[in-house]
């Protein structure tokens, strides 16, 4: 007896993330990119999805299968029903500003990559930016925040790990519960001393981990031994499906605005700074 398929696209998405770990390495890029670029899957052909998705036509066709659809149209039409739904949405909001800054600087921005004076890049970066908090307040259901800042009141100390690009986020966040007189330890492996700031975790604590595509494996095997400790696991990343998503308590995920290839930090520091205050008020009230 087949499964039923699922009713809406809520309902997709949750059996894709119960389900990723045992789908295929194609499947699980089909699932990766469903998950990214919903809108593009509301209208795209299966040709041009394969091609961005990097499969095979036929995995799309496998993937609809392997969750109850008779066909990748009717996979199809939740993606569409949800978009209609959502009018304008983010992606739709980045394309009409994108739009609009063409107009302005009367020229598309693909041509004047390398070319745009300080002023425009300014510009370019700040409606990115824009959009991408507008998405922020959106698009972080407000359960997952009441959830984290209550783990965070309840612990005695937090951890805070973020590696490369994502140390940025993960020393701010430690700055900003410093403020708030808070005991937070930055893992920064000094020394080469991950090991040992790692056996300094116990259950009581909680750690906060921030890491971004392809994910750093520092952060990564911290994590797990955090999880394996009982330690209660905060995540900032930028995929449902990431390796960290799996073993959160809660996860955070932020789509940061990009230009001419260059992501920004912005949604993730503003995320960091909400929860670090939220905390500071949830002291207050408990006092």
């Amino acid at each position: 007896m087949n499964k039923p398929s699922p009713a809406t696209l809520a309902d997709l998405i949750i059996n894709i993330r119960e389900q990723y770990n045992q789908l295929s390495k194609r499947l699980r890029q089909v699932a990766e990119f469903v998950l990214e670029s919903p809108d593009d899957v509301a209208f795209g052909t299966v040709a041009v999805l394969s091609k961005n998705a990097d499969v095979h036509p036929s995995t799309w066709v496998r993937f609809a299968h392997t969750f109850g659809f008779s066909g990748f149209s009717e996979m199809q039409k939740l993606f569409q029903t949800k978009l209609m739904e959502e009018t304008p949405n983010y992606q739709e909001r980045i394309r009409l500003s994108k739009q609009q800054l063409e107009t302005r600087l009367d020229v598309s921005l693909e041509e004047q990559h390398g070319t745009l004076s300080p002023i425009d890049l300014l510009t370019q970066f700040s409606h990115a930016n824009a959009q991408a908090l507008e998405y922020l307040a959106d698009s972080i259901p407000a359960e997952d925040l009441n959830r984290a800042i209550n783990i965070l009141a309840d612990a005695h100390s937090s951890h805070i790990i973020g590696v490369r690009r994502a140390f940025v986020v993960a020393s701010y966040f430690a700055y900003a519960l410093h403020h708030i007189d808070q005991k937070a330890y930055l893992m920064d492996g000094l020394g080469g001393m991950y090991q040992e700031q790692t056996s300094n975790l116990d259950q009581h604590d909680v750690l906060i981990a921030v890491s971004f595509y392809p994910y750093a494996s520092e952060t990564q095997t911290i994590a797990k031994c955090a999880v394996q400790k009982g330690v209660p696991l905060i995540v900032i990343s930028d995929s449902s499906v990431s390796p960290l998503a799996t073993m959160a308590t809660v996860n955070f995920v932020v789509k940061e605005a990009e230009v001419q290839t260059f992501r920004s930090l912005s949604s993730s520091l503003v995320l960091a700074q909400s929860l670090s205050i939220g905390l500071a008020y949830e002291l207050e009230n408990r006092r």
